[in-house]
């Protein structure tokens, strides 16, 4: 069954107050065309999670779309400084930042793959992350006595994942680093491909053992060439630091708004193709 829709339709199915998680890391591979579009739609309440985030998440909150993060870190790289909208957004109460490490995100969204209510996590026995975080919870291990930490089970509503090719019907191959986009795909309800290109079905099945995402997890496909930028996506494009540098100096959420408006074209220029699938 054929998947393939436009970028709008597929941000559409983002509702208000849903718990979102966004594939690749910091600035590679993020479906940054996505993020933008689901910010122009001006979504509200979202629920972030991620293991390691920056452009996406900082975004979103410039646009006052998030009510609260869970995240092991968010900052862009060291060349481009610090996540200022997040960091405002949290500073002022309008952002909840439930801090954790990467480990305990990765280990929430085990939780959900696994349908269970919490994960334990092994080597996080002390210190303030406990106290501040209500995911986690220190417990007496019934088999040693021991006290071992618990993480709550993170379930996104919605996982959106980027990826370098992908097929109508939702099979999906990721080149180069994975992150933890394949667990995602499988903790999520609902999962979003987001593709540099959409290839024929026969391609994928000639070459079944490298489909990372199989087609019965995806609900649908987005063709988005350069649907990362101005993050990276291996083997086709570098970060575009023209415009990173560029959205890092706005202040405003009008100035965002121009930003968005300005990468529309671009973001939306898949859908002609996409249609004709």
């Amino acid at each position: 069954m054929k998947k393939v829709m436009c970028l709008n339709k597929a941000a559409g199915m983002v509702r208000d107050g849903d718990t979102i998680s966004f594939g690749g890391n910091v600035l590679h591979r993020v479906p940054m065309a996505f993020v933008r579009e689901i910010a122009r739609q001006k979504k509200q309440e979202l629920k972030i999670v991620k293991t390691a985030g920056a452009h996406d998440i900082d975004l979103l909150c410039a646009m006052d779309s998030v009510t609260s993060v869970d995240a092991g870190f968010v900052s862009y790289e060291t060349k481009f400084g610090l996540a200022s909208h997040y960091r405002r957004a949290v500073q002022e109460g309008r952002v909840k930042g439930n801090e954790h490490a990467c480990y305990t995100v990765i280990c929430a969204l085990r939780g959900a793959q696994m349908n269970v209510p919490f994960m334990p996590v092994k080597g996080l026995v002390a210190g303030e992350l406990l106290e501040k975080n209500d995911y986690f919870m220190v417990v007496e291990d019934p088999f040693s006595g021991n006290p071992i930490t618990l993480v709550k089970t993170i379930v996104p509503d919605v996982a959106v994942i980027h990826v370098q090719e992908c097929d109508q019907n939702g099979n999906a191959r990721i080149y180069g680093p994975k992150f933890e986009d394949v667990l995602l795909s499988r903790a999520a309800k609902k999962v979003i491909i987001t593709t540099e290109q959409v290839v024929p079905a026969g391609m994928m099945k000639r070459n079944a053992e490298y489909v990372d995402i199989p087609s019965f997890l995806v609900s649908a496909v987005v063709h988005t060439p350069r649907g990362a930028a101005p993050a990276s996506c291996p083997g086709k494009y570098d970060i575009d630091e023209t415009s990173l540098i560029s959205f890092l100096g706005m202040k405003t959420k009008e100035e965002i708004e121009g930003y968005l408006s300005d990468y529309s074209s671009r973001d939306h220029s898949g859908e002609r193709t996409a249609l004709r699938i």
